[in-house]
């Protein structure tokens, strides 16, 4: 199974990627990951990629779009994928389509987890992590037992520069934007599935899997 997971900062991505990529036997590959391990392993695409990072500049399309079709050769990827953070832009989605097609193989389903600015904002600011250990916390939804401790390593618990109201509204205004065009191209080809992310980590995954219909 070949599928592509869209939605906004805060909205859980992360937890329903990894429930995804469990039941379905699938690796869950994001761009991040595929650009550490890269650099790390200071392959020739790994220092391309270094020298747009190094100097704050997004990695070109062209050269995500390799880095992605690279890591889509490997043995663990012959039954399928979850790829989180790729596409972001109709041109990567245009050009990933052509070499899936050159491959005999296509997106069998793009999972778009949509929750309401206002919920994000919420969630966002609201989340504290523990210094320590990094576990998340929510002031309202899940605090820790004592306040501004962790419960799992008694670290300080703090809120990250980047949960704060101006820089959340920020990152969501340039997703939404980012973003809108690349799930209108997925309603044209008629390939995606609108998931309500508010409700309850396990509610959102059950409707996951009724839309995978396995």
């Amino acid at each position: 199974m070949n599928l592509v997971l869209l939605g906004p900062p805060g909205a859980g991505k992360g937890t329903q990627a990894t429930k995804i990529a469990e039941k379905y036997n699938i690796p869950h590959i994001s761009t991040g990951d595929i650009f550490r391990k890269n650099v790390k392993e200071g392959t020739p695409l790994g220092k391309k990629a270094q020298e747009y990072m190094s100097k704050g500049e997004l990695v070109p399309d062209d050269l995500v779009i390799e880095l992605v079709e690279d890591r889509l050769t490997e043995d663990d990827c012959k039954g399928g994928f979850l790829l989180d953070g790729f596409p972001r832009t109709v041109y990567q989605a245009e050009k990933f389509d052509v070499y899936l097609k050159e491959k005999n193989s296509a997106i069998d389903k793009v999972l778009d987890i949509d929750v309401e600015k206002d919920i994000l904002i919420d969630r966002m600011i609201g989340r504290r992590v523990c210094k320590n250990c990094g576990a998340t916390y929510h002031v309202k939804n899940m605090p820790p037992k004592k306040e501004g401790i962790c419960d799992v390593c008694g670290g300080e618990i703090y809120q990250r520069a980047d949960d704060t109201l101006e820089t959340v509204s920020n990152r969501l205004q340039v997703y939404l934007e980012q973003t809108s065009p690349l799930i209108d191209y997925y309603e044209k080809a008629g390939n995606i599935a609108h998931i309500n992310g508010a409700g309850a980590l396990d509610k959102v995954f059950s409707e996951i899997v009724e839309v995978l219909g396995a």
